[in-house]
């Protein structure tokens, strides 16, 4: 027997029903969903590695022309301020740093065009051995993956897929037979004028006393504490880039700071010695 609500009385008994929900026990209420809760575990923050990449590639031509442009030309005008005369020193210096930077431009430029060179040959003769010994290549891969722990039977399946194309499968022979990765096709001018105009940058900066000091001697000592500075914190900041911590940092520093001394020291006796002998 269906139990029938007069009418009248419908809104009384929504109201008491609405009454009991918000009078009841919380045990009883849905409760909203905490997406933060403790016991969830929280996202992971997504691991970036870092590698060798483009930016680092001229990082290093960075450091190799500064470090070069800043002990050469000094151990130069060290040298030639025993003349006791700024001109010579002048004169001397802008001629080293104007053939330096051409010199390391141009030693830049032909190492990255003989690289490149080196991996179309080997590219070449990687798409002819597929061509014409593909066994032999297959077997080869199998060597490669067998040395990473992959038996022949799981590693037979990704070989069918690597040589599936000539394309993948030249690449895979460069990249882990010959470990030759593709380089960049502008990187040859890039490197060229990045380690040119760091050599110019850092050769020209223990010679701006010269230009505005009259004694030879002075402007010497005035470029000694420059390149002293700059030495110590080139070096400290060279190491911090490529190893990240701070013994290697300070190594760094250490160790460039006592090849510009020996290498300045070498020079200003060598010329020292020179003028005094052409003298007697």
């Amino acid at each position: 027997m269906a139990l029938s609500v007069p009418s009248d009385e419908t809104p009384l008994l929504n109201h008491s029903l609405e009454h009991q929900q918000r009078t009841a026990p919380s045990l009883l209420r849905p409760k909203a969903v905490n997406r933060m809760s403790s016991s969830e575990p929280c996202p992971e923050r997504p691991h970036v590695e870092k590698h060798m990449g483009q930016y680092d590639t001229i990082m290093r031509d960075v450091i190799i022309g500064f470090s070069d442009g800043l002990t050469v030309p000094f151990a130069l005008t060290a040298g030639l301020s025993s003349l006791g005369n700024t001109k010579i020193v002048i004169m001397g210096g802008l001629a080293e740093l104007c053939s330096g930077m051409i010199s390391m431009g141009l030693g830049a430029y032909l190492a990255a065009d003989t690289e490149r060179q080196h991996w179309e040959a080997e590219h070449a003769r990687e798409s002819s051995e597929v061509d014409t010994i593909p066994h032999l290549e297959r077997a080869e891969i199998f060597e490669i993956l067998a040395g990473y722990g992959v038996s022949h039977a799981a590693a037979a399946p990704l070989v069918h897929e690597l040589t599936a194309d000539k394309a993948q499968w030249v690449r895979f022979m460069m990249d882990f037979e010959l470990r030759l990765p593709e380089p960049d096709v502008g990187r040859a001018w890039v490197s060229a004028a990045t380690m040119g105009l760091s050599y110019f940058v850092g050769g020209l900066i223990p010679m701006l006393p010269y230009f505005f000091m009259q004694t030879a001697e002075k402007a010497l000592l005035v470029s000694v504490v420059i390149t002293v500075v700059i030495l110590v914190t080139f070096g400290w900041m060279k190491n911090w880039v490529a190893i990240r911590t701070r013994k290697a940092g300070f190594w760094g520093a250490v160790q460039t700071l006592i090849v510009g001394a020996l290498a300045a020291g070498t020079s200003y006796v060598i010329v020292r010695a020179l003028d005094h002998a052409g003298s007697d």
